[in-house]
């Protein structure tokens, strides 16, 4: 009896063990399932939000969609090479971001700019997909058009239609001694310039959603052809902006100093009203003859639009801060107005900025009823509301 039971002890004993054991086993297999499946979500949402980072800083093109597209011509880099004579020193008619910009005539005989990329590393190859696939989708006369590009092995190319004129900045300072063509830009053209390039702002703000933020709008960037009609240009800081009112994206500070609005320097939250301050500031040169910072100038002048905002609002000191090489040959009238333009445009607050399709309604007129000597009279007021355009029903959609 006594050797049963102790049998039976031993087999309760056993059987407790294995119950223990296949308890901790199912434990173990459970604790691990559950530390796989966290590591595979964290996993997930890592890869997730690269991929949403990615798209961001590329600025989002892969799912543009226009109304009107139109194939690129894809050029061999002996072609460009052929069509520039070789690249050489001679046709060089500038020099960008993204790098030399040569004359050069391509067989059919049409001019052309052709920009050959300097710009090594990632930065520079993520300007050029951005341009041409923005470039690829987007069709307006005031922004400057891609005739196609050349990718050949380490050869980056963009072929552009030719501007006879060049870039607004080499009109405004002419180098002594330059061989670009420049010319004094009296009022009337300076006005037609200002509408041109308002109106390639509004097209990506108002007529493509979500809109397309410039980033790096300049005078450099605004090119003139023979007539001096304007054409936004250079798209490689180019992002697409939120399609929610009144929000923005969030990304790098890029750009050019003098012409980068405070709210973007400060948080880089970007917006479409980032490329209105800078298209202020571009009307500030036009009136002043000023590049936007120069401190070799005297104290307080250094930068145009602290310097230029107290001058603004009053009729007698906007004359003291107006281009001597205007010689005096422009109306008060719209001097008054265009500055009272160029103060909204350059407001601190991006919210008090107006949108780029009011800025084209106020130019509208003045380019139109131009009168080369009109009398002083009143300032009609600058007011910024939403405009009628932004809700017509036929934009094209990115």
């Amino acid at each position: 009896m006594e050797a049963d039971e102790s049998y039976r002890r031993k087999e309760r004993t056993a059987l407790v063990a294995i119950v223990v054991l296949a308890s901790v086993a199912l434990a173990s297999l459970l604790v691990a399932f559950s530390y796989y499946c966290y590591i595979r979500n964290k996993v997930s949402r890592r890869l997730k939000n690269q991929k949403r980072i990615d798209y961001e800083d590329k600025g989002g093109f892969a799912n543009l969609q226009v109304a009107t597209e139109k194939g690129l011509q894809v050029f061999t880099f002996k072609q460009l090479h052929s069509a520039t004579g070789g690249f050489g020193k001679s046709n060089v008619v500038g020099h960008g971001g993204f790098g030399l910009v040569y004359r050069g005539v391509l067989h059919d005989g049409r001019k052309v700019a052709v920009k050959l990329m300097d710009r090594a590393g990632k930065q520079g190859e993520e300007e050029f997909k951005v341009e041409v696939e923005l470039l690829s989708r987007l069709r307006s006369p005031y922004l400057l058009a891609l005739l196609g590009y050349c990718s050949d092995s380490n050869h980056k190319l963009l072929v552009y239609e030719f501007m006879a004129n060049g870039g607004l900045q080499e009109h405004l300072y002419p180098i002594s001694g330059s061989n670009s063509v420049s010319s004094r830009l009296d009022w009337e053209t300076r006005l037609r310039i200002a509408l041109d390039a308002a109106k390639g702002l509004e097209y990506l703000h108002e007529h493509v959603s979500p809109p397309v933020i410039h980033r790096d709008f300049k005078s450099s960037n605004i090119l003139l052809d023979k007539n001096f009609h304007a054409k936004v240009s250079d798209f490689g800081l180019a992002k697409l902006g939120s399609d929610k009112a009144g929000g923005h994206v969030s990304t790098r500070v890029l750009g050019t100093q003098g012409y980068v609005a405070p709210e973007y320097a400060l948080t880089g939250h970007l917006t479409t009203k980032s490329d209105v301050y800078s298209y202020g500031v571009v009307l500030l040169e036009l009136l002043t003859g000023r590049v936007p910072v120069d401190m070799k100038r005297a104290s307080g002048e250094g930068v145009l639009v602290s310097w230029a905002l107290p001058h603004l609002t009053d009729r007698e000191k906007v004359v003291q801060i107006m281009d001597p090489a205007l010689e005096g040959q422009y109306s008060m009238k719209e001097v008054i107005q265009v500055a009272a333009i160029a103060t909204m445009c350059v407001q601190p607050e991006a919210d008090y900025r107006p949108l780029m399709a009011d800025v084209v309604q106020s130019l509208v007129p003045l380019v139109k009823n131009h009168r080369p000597t009109s009398k002083v009279g009143s300032c009609s007021s600058f007011h910024a509301t939403k405009s009628p355009l932004s809700q017509e029903p036929g934009k094209a959609s990115l």
